[in-house]
């Protein structure tokens, strides 16, 4: 498998984006399940399916420029309020970057790696081990690169990101994420309760560290990407089931920008699963 992965990351960012396309459709018309899935979360944020049909492109592209953006060459990155990310660091109180499940998040924390790190230190991002055995080489040779360093969804992550946060660095998760249970509360999401993570909230008040939103969104024709970064849109709230909700709120809004690149599929309503 990374023999392949690498193989296939030598192919240019539009042909990958192309082949993704028709991955993302041929996966839609297989699947009557991952149909209703998208459709009714799409519903239920107010979106009929011709409004986002789009998002279908995008779910196979994102799967397809993985391997180009863990070992291929670098892609064009354009940024968008960079100069908010360079006053967050230099405060080194600490950043806490949020982002949905939308565009590339893989190209956010890799352009934040290169560009921050080599001043401020490593960004760590929170990941979950990869569930088929014979991606595990894979995403384990991916993610050790200079400047990033990953936290498993353990207590052993979280001490490590509170670590990170408390010595001024970076910490990068998807606060949209359903988390083990335990470890969440029911807050609305597009006006229906969907199990949300807390941790994205208490890293952000046990610390005092920034919190601050970002994606990556997917340029046409395989131009590269451009990074979106803003401040909340007021300051986080000191009580964390309100602050777990003012999340959600600002990951519906950075949605909204974008609905064409949200992956509408993902089992964002779904119950959560035992705590390992």
């Amino acid at each position: 498998m990374l023999v392949l992965y690498r193989l296939v990351s030598r192919w240019p960012l539009a042909l990958l984006h192309g082949a993704g396309a028709l991955l993302g459709w041929l996966t839609w018309l297989a699947s009557p399940t991952y149909r209703r899935r998208f459709a009714g979360n799409a519903r239920q944020a107010g979106y009929t399916f011709a409004q986002v049909r789009g998002a279908v492109a995008h779910a196979g592209r994102m799967a397809a420029e993985t391997p180009r953006l863990w070992f291929g060459p670098p892609v064009s990155i354009a940024w968008q309020g960079r100069e908010q990310v360079q006053a967050a660091y230099a405060a080194r109180k600490g950043i806490v970057f949020l982002t949905p499940h939308m565009g590339c998040f893989e190209i956010t924390a890799q352009a934040l790696a290169a560009h921050f790190a080599p001043e401020y230190g490593p960004i760590t991002v929170l990941y979950r081990p990869a569930r088929h055995p014979a991606l595990t080489p894979v995403v384990e040779t991916a993610r050790r690169r200079e400047g990033l360093a990953t936290a498993p969804t353990t207590l052993a992550g979280v001490r490590q990101m509170l670590k990170a946060l408390r010595a001024g660095r970076a910490v990068g998760l998807l606060p949209d994420q359903v988390p083990p249970e335990g470890m969440g509360l029911w807050t609305p999401f597009f006006g229906k309760p969907a199990y949300t993570m807390t941790l994205a909230a208490r890293l952000a008040l046990q610390t005092g560290a920034t919190p601050m939103l970002v994606w990556g969104e997917r340029l046409p024709r395989g131009q590269g990407f451009r990074l979106h970064f803003e401040p909340l849109s007021q300051l986080l709230a000191p009580d964390l089931d309100a602050a777990v909700a003012q999340i959600n709120c600002e990951m519906e809004r950075l949605i909204r920008q974008c609905p064409q690149q949200y992956l509408w599929g993902y089992g964002r309503y779904k119950q959560p699963r035992p705590e390992l």
